[in-house]
């Protein structure tokens, strides 16, 4: 058995491993992506994906060649390569829901916020998240780590603004566009019906593409000095005002 453990961090596997986690060029490429942790590689097989290859220590690798392997600490000992999903807008089943609520970001370019927004998707129950002209891929490491596994179990499609605009259209699913200039205060516009909440970058907000495709304009008002907060907490904010409002309703 111990002639099957991995001791050099030079070994390939190892070196491949380590390259999944740090390029995404790469996992575009091969169309696979490193999960960590015992927890998160359950929910990731639970939730359909292919494992290829599991590495834990003791049983196939060294603690030193793990830790080399392992892009962030307390993982159980434990870190697989899995296949990616595709996501296509094509993929999301919105029409078993009659009134879906759809999360929609324009660019966002910080995996953490993305994997947050996840992860509030996944405790809100909303039905889709739609990525528009992505500046990160979903399986980038941190974002995985901070969706906690969302983004594994949450409908997620990646498309071009253009296209996710004539989707939202085609199936008469309301676009409310979060900014701060000609808008309501969120928790003045229904949101019981189906619904798009778009989302744009801290730093330049929504493009004007879906300023001009929007239904309504909502905000969130912003009482003391500064003019914005991070956008997984806006996320958080409009995404809770829309179970509100159906658990009232």
């Amino acid at each position: 058995m111990e002639d099957n453990i991995i001791t050099s961090v030079q070994n390939a596997r190892v070196k491949h491993v380590v390259a999944l986690q740090q390029k995404s060029s790469l996992r575009r490429e091969e169309g696979l992506f490193v999960v960590e942790g015992q927890r998160e590689i359950e929910h990731c097989i639970a939730c359909g994906y292919e494992m290829v290859e599991v590495f834990r220590i003791g049983e196939n690798v060294t603690p030193q060649v793990y830790e080399k392997m392992a892009y962030r600490e307390s993982t159980e000992g434990i870190i697989a390569i899995a296949k990616c999903k595709k996501h296509d807008l094509s993929a999301l089943s919105i029409q078993k829901n009659p009134s879906p609520l759809i999360i929609v970001l324009e660019r966002v370019e910080k995996p953490g916020n993305l994997g947050a927004i996840l992860r509030t998707a996944e405790a809100a129950g909303v039905d889709a998240v739609i990525v528009c002209d992505p500046l990160t891929d979903l399986y980038n490491p941190n974002l995985i780590r901070a969706s906690i596994g969302g983004v594994f179990s949450v409908p997620t499609a990646v498309c071009t603004s253009q296209e996710c605009i004539d989707f939202l259209k085609k199936h008469k699913i309301k676009i409310l566009t979060a900014q701060l200039q000609d808008s309501y205060e969120y928790y003045d516009y229904d949101m019981t019906s189906a619904t798009a909440i778009v989302m744009g970058t801290e730093s330049t907000g929504l493009t004007n593409q879906w300023r001009k495709a929007a239904d309504a304009h909502i905000r969130i008002p912003m009482l003391g000095r500064l003019d914005s907060l991070n956008v997984s907490v806006s996320a958080a904010i409009l995404m809770y005002e829309a179970v509100r409002q159906r658990k009232t309703k």
